[in-house]
């Protein structure tokens, strides 16, 4: 089935949809703009403009009745592009899943932040970043897509570098920074390409022109947005920003790695269905980048032992997983966008969780100074299992079904890149169980200063409501196709609408090696005792706490080569450019300085000059006259 046709539309609550957008950025504005007077109540405006644009997107929802509707706004580029929102079934749902996870993230931040002197600030970042996330999702054709992209990638920089008294934290700001403007050159490449080709950027144009355009043309532009997307949610190869991004503060890493930043490639991808499914070349490059990004990203998972590197690690497998399925066509879409909304109810609460573990103890990152703490931060501990349970997809959780969709679609499509996923779902099993048996269970290792306790109820009441979705918001969007069919009109469906099977090869084999992963993480981490000091181990465990050697490669590849380039430049710069200009200079001041000595102020010395002149040339006409 083809996507619905897109219908103007300017009355009810879709009409003003734009508020969801205003919101959060008249929030952001009036925090930024008031300064210390707004220090005392800061954080609550934030919240309260985070839940205002939800309850916008929920009524928008309700009216939206599986329609597709355009809100033009006014004129940006004359000729070429406005700003006008969409308003469809995909958008929506991420709309929902950015200000209902984001604003419980603001919440649970009054909370974490509640010493932090700036508080005020933060609040008026996070809702930045909401805004530009949601103009992003809302854009109704690429200008503002990009637009929204780059606010996100100012918002992250901010964020992430928002403790900026800390080298490491300028450090992953300015690395977040620096890596997506790779991605977002590529993206921009493609929307010129794009121009050039139908002469239009807005999504319903695009998608009725696309047979119009070579099949070269389209797999161009397909790597180019997937050149985009891989920088935004740190697939490879540029995914290296991501672990030093847990340098911010942790509502910071749950909102870019559960419901927003991260997931925008993902979006992107999906959004631009009909460019990828008539460029098979760029569709193929895109599940393989999602494979390899799943399996890396899981073996970085594996060594890691900082709470929220581990969780980073987790979230570029998963968005991996989401990948994957976008690269799928109409049957992946919508086990890819289950996947993202399931994931950003699990991994936000895993975040959070994490963040609650370092409340209690100091800001203490490291797991082996952790454990026994189910004891003693009860409700921390289960919702973060319920969350783990989830993403190692136990039976009947949301992960089970999302993510056992997308590896059944995968293995209809091609059984290699199925089997690769069924792998990286074991890894997903032992790297997982390693965190909750480090964390919570086991012999107690914790510094003598650390005073472990539960957090206030402001952030455990967060991780209960997100804990609760995680249990069983995937199982009501996958059985009966719920989201497929509601995604339709957006995104199109597969001729077939796909059964979920209980007892499929590829489910069995998926469920019997998340078991031999977690019960080896039980073994190594549970059972036995953990060293306080992480020992050398192989080679393969070295390869993943250095992050698979991905800033040795940047470094090799581009950083290395890019210091020659410079050296070169300037040193023709310095002979050659301004060697000729100062060589001209010099030459001129010289010639005057030795002219300057004939100009002595005396007469004498100039009749004599005169009378010598007038010799010289009276001797020359007397010879021109003999000749």
């Amino acid at each position: 089935m083809e996507p619905a046709e897109i219908i103007p539309h300017s009355g009810g609550v879709i009409g003003a949809s734009w508020l969801m957008i205003a919101l959060p950025l008249l929030g952001a504005a009036i925090l930024l703009l008031g300064g210390r007077r707004t220090n005392a109540w800061g954080h609550y405006l934030g919240v309260l403009m985070s839940l205002g644009s939800f309850v916008v997107a929920v009524l928008a929802f309700l009216q939206l009745a599986g329609g597709r509707y355009s809100i033009r706004l006014f004129d940006f580029i004359p000729g070429i592009a406005d700003i006008s929102l969409l308003v469809d079934p995909l958008s929506i749902s991420f709309c929902l899943l950015i200000t209902g996870v984001g604003s419980l993230i603001h919440i649970y931040s009054i909370g974490y932040m509640s010493h932090d002197p700036d508080r005020r600030r933060f609040f008026a970042y996070l809702n930045l970043f909401v805004a530009a996330m949601l103009l992003l999702v809302l854009s109704s054709n690429y200008v503002g897509l990009f637009i929204g992209w780059e606010g996100v990638g100012l918002a992250s920089y901010l964020l992430i570098g928002f403790w900026q008294f800390k080298p490491t934290a300028a450090a992953a700001a300015k690395k977040a920074f620096i890596v997506n403007r790779v991605g977002d050159f590529g993206l921009l490449v493609g929307i010129f390409l794009m121009w050039t080709t139908f002469g239009s950027l807005a999504f319903g144009d695009i998608s009725g022109k696309v047979g119009e355009a070579s099949q070269g043309t389209l797999t161009a532009i397909g790597l180019l947005l997937l050149l985009g997307a891989c920088g935004k949610s740190a697939q490879l190869p540029l995914q290296s920003w991501l672990l030093d991004a847990m340098e911010g503060p942790t509502p910071v890493s749950a909102l870019i790695h559960a419901a927003t930043m991260v997931t925008a490639g993902v979006y992107l991808v999906v959004r631009s269905g009909f460019i990828f499914e008539g460029a098979p070349t760029a569709q193929l490059v895109v599940t393989i980048v999602g494979v390899a990004t799943l399996l890396a990203g899981a073996i970085i998972g594996c060594a890691k032992d900082d709470i929220k590197k581990g969780l980073a690690g987790s979230t570029m497998s998963q968005i991996g997983y989401m990948m994957l399925g976008a690269g799928l066509g109409p049957a992946g879409y919508a086990f890819a966008i289950g996947h993202l909304i399931t994931h950003g109810f699990f991994k936000a609460n895993m975040f959070l969780g994490a963040g609650s573990v370092m409340h209690g103890m100091n800001d203490e990152v490291n797991m082996r100074k952790y454990g026994g703490l189910f004891s003693v931060m009860k409700v921390t501990a289960v919702t973060f299992i319920i969350g783990y349970l989830a993403i190692i997809g136990f039976p009947l959780l949301s992960g089970y079904f999302t993510k056992d969709g997308i590896i059944e679609t995968a293995m209809h499509h091609n059984q290699i890149l199925g089997w690769l996923a069924v792998a990286g779902a074991g890894l997903t099993g032992f790297y997982m169980s390693r965190m909750v048996f480090m964390t919570f269970f086991g012999k107690r290792r914790w510094d003598s200063e650390a005073h472990p306790h539960e957090s206030p109820a402001v952030m455990t009441v967060p991780l209960i409501i997100l804990s609760i979705g995680s249990i069983f918001l995937g199982g009501y969007l996958v059985l009966s196709n719920r989201l497929m069919l509601f995604l339709a009109p957006a995104v199109g469906r597969p001729e077939e609408l796909p059964v979920f099977h209980w007892n499929s090869v590829a489910g069995l084999a998926t469920l019997a090696l998340v078991a031999v992963g977690a019960v080896l993480a039980w073994f190594k981490y549970g059972k036995a005792e953990v060293p306080e000091v992480a020992p050398r181990g192989s080679f393969v465990t070295v390869f993943a706490r250095r992050d698979l050697y991905g800033d040795a490669l940047n470094e090799a590849l581009l950083m290395r080569p890019g210091q020659w380039l410079t050296r070169i430049a300037v040193f023709f710069d310095n002979r050659g450019i301004d060697g000729l200009v100062n060589g001209l200079a010099a030459t001129i001041g010289g010639s005057s300085g030795r002219l300057r000595r004939l100009q002595t102020g005396f007469a004498r010395t100039y009749a004599l000059s005169i009378l010598f002149g007038a010799a010289v040339l009276a001797g020359a006409l007397l010879l021109v006259g003999n000749l």
